[in-house]
């Protein structure tokens, strides 16, 4: 059926069906499609209309890619089972502490479409309202790196930016990117669609090109220009993260476990080995006040030690939007602008890009504490003397165009 739903698996039999309600089937319950070794599970709709017929199945178009075999194929159908993590998930709604076990049945059955929506918001709510000690964020963490496909770079430093969002016009990594790889940083960057503001990274770099990279052309990318943005749905990298947060965004919340654990267990599976992360404070942002932002940054830290990854906190300004347009197409404009070193762009955006980039390019063995901004600046009186990053690809020229559109490669 040519319906878009989201990335949730439904299914849809004609009223008149002799297995509805013959073998008991009923609106929404899950039932399950199977043929040879493929089988697919998703919520049950009624269709009371001539365009599907009394002896067909029809499903919409993402379970239909999932299920992989071509229309006309006789499949049969089936209750799916019960799902024993369900239980877990009625534990956690109890306020009861999950185990690494249980958490890895939880996200084995989302990346395998066993859960509805309605389940599926169940255990966001449930990790939102009780939240999580900082050890269930490991686990939860470990357990969405372990499915789904990884990166290996063969060695050496590979470094990631990254910021909680929550911010309009905050399209730092755009321009945070191309400095460092100029450098001669390898930067696989991954970045999500919005959750809480109008646009993520992805989408912003979707004004320019296309961020669905598969695995192989973000590799070949890598390999040759030294970082690129991707939209990390498209690569299958943790990829119960993409399913919860299709539930977490009509929703507008991102509970602070779950998001811990969804950029870690991204970036973990990107391979990266250094991350810079950027989180903004303010009235209107999702970290509010600087105790909050305080405990999160501790919490980064200790689930970034456990699964073996070096990060870097920062904390910054909130208050206001950052650059001066709001939304994919005019946030484009404004890291344009400051990539082309225009004279009007903005300043705002300019100088916390730098900021950032000289945090992250102090990743680097020589580069000491305070060095990195007149690095990422360019500015000769500032610069201490240019250095290559051992093991790693050289930019297309010196350190001091990094800011400039030389080092961008669209």
């Amino acid at each position: 059926m040519p319906i878009d739903t989201s990335r949730e698996n439904v299914v849809f039999l004609h009223v008149d069906c002799a297995a509805f309600p013959g073998l008991g089937f009923r609106p929404l319950a899950k039932v399950q499609l199977s043929y040879n070794s493929h089988t697919a599970v998703g919520s049950l709709d009624i269709v009371n209309a001539d365009w599907l017929g009394t002896n067909e199945v029809g499903v919409c178009e993402y379970m239909f890619q999932r299920l992989g075999v071509p229309e006309g194929t006789m499949v049969t159908l089936s209750y799916p089972g019960i799902l024993h993590s369900t239980n877990s998930i009625r534990r956690k709604l109890a306020g009861a502490r999950l185990s690494r076990a249980e958490f890895d049945e939880i996200v084995r059955d989302i990346v395998s479409d066993r859960f509805s929506k309605v389940e599926l918001t169940a255990f966001v709510c449930a990790c939102a309202q009780n939240n999580l000690d900082r050890d269930e964020i490991v686990d939860l963490t470990l357990s969405m790196t372990g499915v789904g496909q990884t990166l290996d770079w063969g060695g050496g430093m590979v470094v990631d930016k990254h910021c909680i969002g929550g911010i309009p016009g905050n399209r730092t990594s755009p321009i945070v990117v191309p400095i460092l790889a100029a450098y001669g940083m390898k930067v696989p960057k991954t970045s999500s669609r919005a959750i809480t503001s109008p646009a993520g990274t992805a989408d912003t770099m979707e004004v320019f090109c296309n961020v669905e990279l598969s695995l192989e052309r973000m590799r070949e990318i890598v390999e040759k220009e030294g970082a690129c943005l991707a939209w990390g749905g498209a690569i299958d990298l943790s990829p119960a993260d993409d399913v919860i947060i299709s539930v977490e965004r009509p929703l507008n919340i991102d509970s602070q476990g779950q998001m811990i654990a969804s950029i870690l267990s991204k970036k973990k599976s990107a391979g990266s080995t250094h991350l810079l992360l950027d989180i903004p404070v303010g009235p209107t942002a999702k970290v509010r006040r600087m105790e909050v932002a305080a405990s999160l940054r501790r919490q980064f830290e200790y689930v970034a030690k456990e699964i073996g990854l070096h990060i870097e906190v920062m904390i910054s300004n909130g208050e206001q939007p950052v650059g001066r347009g709001v939304g994919p197409a005019l946030e484009a404009r404004d890291i344009l602008a400051v990539l082309e070193n225009r004279e009007d762009a903005p300043s705002d955006l300019r100088e916390h890009s730098l900021q950032l980039a000289g945090r992250a390019l102090e990743f680097a063995e020589g580069i000491k504490g305070g060095e990195g901004y007149g690095e990422a600046r360019g500015d000769p009186a500032q610069r201490p003397r240019a250095r290559e990053v051992p093991g790693h690809h050289r930019g297309a020229g010196p350190p001091q165009r990094a800011a400039a559109a030389g080092a961008v490669h669209f």
